[in-house]
């Protein structure tokens, strides 16, 4: 195992992020705030950790392999949120470090969960942080360090694959290293395309990138303490084109831009994802027209909470849980399956979802026809038997996580089984807002210090998809025996 690689590459992105806090820092003194200090002091922290860790660590060879891979990008996540949560601290705006991890990780992740009461009186520096953590998990912050590190081999595509959300993960080109500035150029694009509708649409300059953020990462986190319910029609309308936009595999977008428009058209996954959006839209239009009596409203709010939550964003323009029960359990059915894979959202993924219905129908005919050959293929593709058997074991251990968290905040006796049970399927599948006392007017302020540690797990575990975070416990367990 490429040991200095790891403790290079760690202390490669500790830097990485003592540079990310220059701008909430910038921010906290553009708007005279005292929090600048504690920016500053966990700047000083960050580099303090990366100079050791860089140049004792200097690797003979900068190959990663998977193992590397996956053990790089779980520390990295972990690191990331512990000295996010510095800043909250140090500032006394999150006094207890457990709420200020919680609330880090639930950034850096993209999930949106959080335990601020009243998030208006958060200084401006503080909540561009909280949401600028958004933007730098939803695409990865690896994906960004493999664009811009020096002397990264192709074979580095672990990294991408072990933090990239979904089953598989691809070079779009033959250098990894554009592959990885493509991704982040298509990002940086269609954040700033929103950033400038916001802004025309009335939103401060502030609160179009904050919100900005929040979208393109399909993280959820804004500055008012009703969400986004405040605000205009248009701007509703527009974060949900957005919330849609960037839970589409960003494959598609590449393949827009080089002109295969007949592989875009011809993307079940794609038209799938249309379908269930629009589809799920219509089934609750339907069903809470009868409360609002205005076709307009009842298709915007309806439009809205499906694409934020299909997507795992996480934002509200109105109280969902007092919906009809028929809306509450699309909603709910939605938080599993999640966006495409590829993009910034969160959840089981799509492609899975799909692949899953396919390894079923399969295994129904064979037991009809045991004779028979049935092949599952997707997007054209034959899928192998490999892939079906990693998406199935993937399935299952991913029940066995929900179900396994959800038991653990059963132990709280404040609590009760909805929202215990929302409570673990929105956190592992970051999604942020579940039901009853963890609804979008409400937060996870009230759990324990224990419960609150289990959802931190249960965000990053949701957020590298399971595997990574395992192999690399396992892997510390191993060299700790040794």
């Amino acid at each position: 195992m490429n040991r200095r690689m790891i403790m290079y590459t760690l202390g490669y992105i500790m830097g990485f992020e003592a540079a990310l806090l220059i701008l909430p820092l910038a921010v906290s003194l553009i708007y005279g705030e005292d929090c600048w200090l504690s920016f500053l002091i966990t700047i000083a922290i960050c580099v303090a950790l990366a100079l050791p860790m860089r140049f004792l660590s200097k690797p003979r060879n900068h190959i990663i392999y998977a193992r590397e891979g996956f053990i790089i990008v779980s520390f990295a996540w972990i690191f990331l949120s512990a000295a996010g949560a510095l800043p909250f601290v140090i500032s006394g705006e999150i006094p207890n470090y457990i709420d200020a991890l919680f609330e880090t990780a639930s950034g850096f992740s993209t999930t949106g969960a959080s335990i601020v009461r009243d998030v208006e009186v958060l200084s401006h520096g503080i909540l561009f942080w909280r949401s600028f953590t958004h933007w730098v998990g939803g695409m990865g912050v690896l994906v960004f360090i493999v664009a811009i590190m020096p002397n990264v081999a192709d074979r580095s595509i672990h990294i991408l694959r072990a933090e990239m959300p979904g089953p598989t993960m691809g070079k779009l080109v033959p250098k990894l290293k554009d592959t990885a500035k493509i991704l982040y150029i298509i990002y940086i694009v269609l954040t700033v395309v929103e950033m400038v509708m916001l802004y025309f649409g009335g939103m401060s300059i502030f609160e179009s990138v904050v919100h900005s953020f929040g979208t393109a990462g399909t993280g959820g986190f804004g500055v008012k303490g009703d969400s986004i319910t405040g605000y205009s029609p248009y701007i509703q309308w527009v974060i949900t084109v957005f919330m849609a936009l960037f839970g589409v595999n960003f494959n598609v977008y590449f393949l827009i831009l080089i002109g295969k428009f007949k592989s875009v058209i011809k993307s079940g996954e794609l038209w799938t994802y249309i379908c269930i959006l629009l589809g799920c839209t219509a089934v609750i239009a339907a069903n809470i027209y009868p409360i609002y009596g205005n076709l307009s409203q009842t298709l915007r709010l309806s439009a809205f909470q499906v694409s934020s939550i299909a997507t795992t964003t996480g934002y509200a323009t109105a109280d969902f849980i007092h919906w009809p029960e028929l809306s509450k359990a699309v909603l709910f059915i939605l938080m599993f399956i999640g966006g495409c894979a590829g993009s910034t959202a969160g959840g089981l993924k799509l492609t899975r979802a799909i692949m899953l219905i396919k390894s079923i129908k399969k295994e129904y005919k064979r037991l009809i026809h045991p004779r028979s050959v049935n092949i599952a293929r997707f997007e054209g593709k034959r899928i192998d038997e490999a892939t079906l058997n990693n998406v199935c074991v993937y399935f299952g251990i991913y029940m066995i996580i929900i179900f396994a968290v959800f038991l653990l905040l059963c132990l709280e006796k404040n609590f009760d089984f909805e929202s215990n049970l929302s409570a673990s399927v929105a956190c592992f599948n970051n999604i942020g807002p579940g039901l009853g006392l963890v609804g979008p007017a409400s937060n996870y302020a009230d759990y324990s210090m224990f419960s609150k540690l289990v959802l931190t797990f249960a965000m990053l575990l949701g957020r590298l998809e399971i595997f990574p975070m395992f192999i690399a416990l396992n892997t510390s367990m191993l060299i700790n025996k040794k």
